[in-house]
């Protein structure tokens, strides 16, 4: 990978490191303070972007509001909302207008401090002004504060607590992107697209995604009572037991010849899970596998770096994805190296709503270098770059910093993959989509579809317990040797 000295990605590092160091010298005990604290960082990295005379102006509506409801109007507090104020007007994937952020700010504070039971600390003031600040720009932009951002680091190792599903909001209720495989929710049926209404009889209407996202925590061993709305039926409850969620990024097995890998989140344990799957099937098999069929459905996404290692194992060439950011000359390129792990062995990619992000980088790496036949429905079209910037104190802002673009040059952002074999379903369900997200990032050029065919998933066979027929028509794909052999013993139709 390469390095670019003195880009904004490098400097945003390094205040991440100093802000650690500071926190750190506050916890034991070297510190004078977290405003003196906050003052050294800005004086050491000597970035602190200085607000124009109108963003001037719009910050100090928010320091008005701000001392009319803290108690005590702590300084550092307002400093740690002045230096997150600053990250995202200068960090955001886009230009965002300063009256529209602090806006934001002021009505989520003056939301929180309308409750009877309002707490007027001058941490929580602070929280909710940022939390409705972010939350006005893209569903991925959030503010974390000091759990959340510990927890994001234990996510990434793929073990955490919880229900095991990726979540947004819809009309004001949780929706489920995709559970998890083995784990509480997928265990108890929840299916993508479905809403949760109720969280232990208590509607969670009017709360944001990260008030009912906390309201469905807790501890490990512990019960929750969830209500379920599903198309086409009436609403029912669903009562699951909190777990330690514990993801097996890679499976791996042997359909005859063929060998399949499924991966079902880009943890830190990807990379070393696919190695050890290639190694295991050839030694399985006595020889080299005569295909491969890697399933990303409902696969969330995860590490950028794992994404770029998965697509660069069955690639010798060409680029895998590049990364654009709100400066048209910030653009970071990534390539695969020469060594394709399956030795040249055909490739089946299988996809569908459930695979967003890191998934669809690889599917579409594979896709347009031509070295896999990208097969299903269309991704979820989560095509955007999350960079978490740490806050003096505690806390962290997750912003959206860049845009995804495939080596076609089309942008993964609210359009996502579309496969070259569409398995049009049994019965059609409605899988919720980035586009779809209230507030999302608009794509700035529409999906091609031409070329693609299409085959009814009646005329592909079940596969293994779960009945899977989708597995079946990557198999079937790969021992018919060709596409057009395939269509034609599956009555595929091609759409021009």
């Amino acid at each position: 990978m390469k390095v670019f000295n003195g880009s904004p990605q490098a400097k945003l590092a390094v205040i991440g490191s100093l802000l650690a160091l500071a926190l750190l010298s506050s916890v034991a005990g070297c510190s004078k303070g977290p405003e003196n604290s906050l003052s050294r960082v800005l004086e050491a990295v000597g970035v602190g972007p200085t607000l124009s005379p109108e963003a001037i102006r719009e910050y100090q509506r928010f320091e008005d509001v701000y001392r009319k409801y803290a108690v005590p109007p702590e300084q550092a507090r307002l400093d740690y909302f002045s230096f997150a104020f600053k990250r995202l007007r200068a960090n955001y994937v886009r230009p965002v207008s300063d009256r529209a952020l602090i806006d934001a700010a002021i009505k989520g504070v003056e939301q929180a401090q309308s409750k009877p039971d309002a707490d007027r600390a001058p941490g929580a003031v602070v929280e909710a002004g940022l939390d409705a600040m972010t939350a006005s720009l893209d569903p991925h932009t959030a503010y974390l504060n000091g759990e959340e951002f510990r927890e994001s680091f234990v996510q990434t190792k793929g073990e955490f607590g919880g229900l095991g599903i990726e979540v947004t909001m819809e009309d004001g209720f949780v929706k489920v992107v995709s559970p998890i495989e083995d784990t509480p929710a997928a265990t108890a049926g929840l299916r993508s697209g479905d809403l949760i209404t109720h969280v232990d009889s208590e509607s969670i209407q009017g709360k944001t995604l990260r008030q009912a996202v906390r309201q469905m925590r807790g501890a490990p061993g512990t019960a929750i009572l969830l209500k379920i709305r599903r198309k086409g039926q009436r609403d029912f409850d669903v009562r699951l037991m909190r777990a330690v969620i514990k993801v097996q990024a890679v499976k791996w097995r042997l359909e005859g010849g063929v060998g399949y890998i499924r991966v079902s989140r880009f943890s830190e344990r990807m990379e070393g899970g696919v190695i050890k799957a290639m190694a295991a099937l050839r030694a399985k098999l006595g020889r080299k596998p005569d295909g491969f069929v890697l399933d990303l459905r409902n696969n969330p996404g995860g590490l950028l770096n794992q994404s770029i290692i998965l697509a660069d194992t069955f690639l010798n060439q060409g680029e895998i994805v590049s990364v654009r950011g709100r400066d048209a000359t910030d653009i970071r390129s990534y390539s695969a190296e020469h060594g394709d792990l399956s030795d040249g062995a055909p490739i089946v990619v299988l996809i569908n709503g459930g695979a967003a992000s890191a998934s669809e980088i690889v599917a579409s790496a594979l896709k347009v270098n031509k070295r896999a036949t990208v097969m299903g429905t269309r991704s979820f079209g989560k095509g955007s770059v999350q960079t978490i910037i740490p806050l003096p104190i505690d806390g962290a802002l997750k912003i959206t910093t860049a845009l995804y673009y495939g080596p076609d040059g089309q942008t993964i952002q609210a359009q996502g993959v579309v496969p070259d074999i569409r398995i049009d379903p049994i019965e059609v369900t409605e899988q919720p989509k980035e586009a779809d997200l209230p507030g999302a990032i608009s794509a700035r050029n529409d999906a091609d579809r031409s070329g693609q065919s299409n085959v009814s998933i009646k005329n592909c066979p079940e596969i293994g317990e779960r009945k899977d027929r989708e597995l079946g028509c990557a198999l079937d794909f790969l021992k018919a040797g060709s596409k057009q052999k395939f269509l034609a013993e599956h009555g595929g139709q091609k759409r021009m």
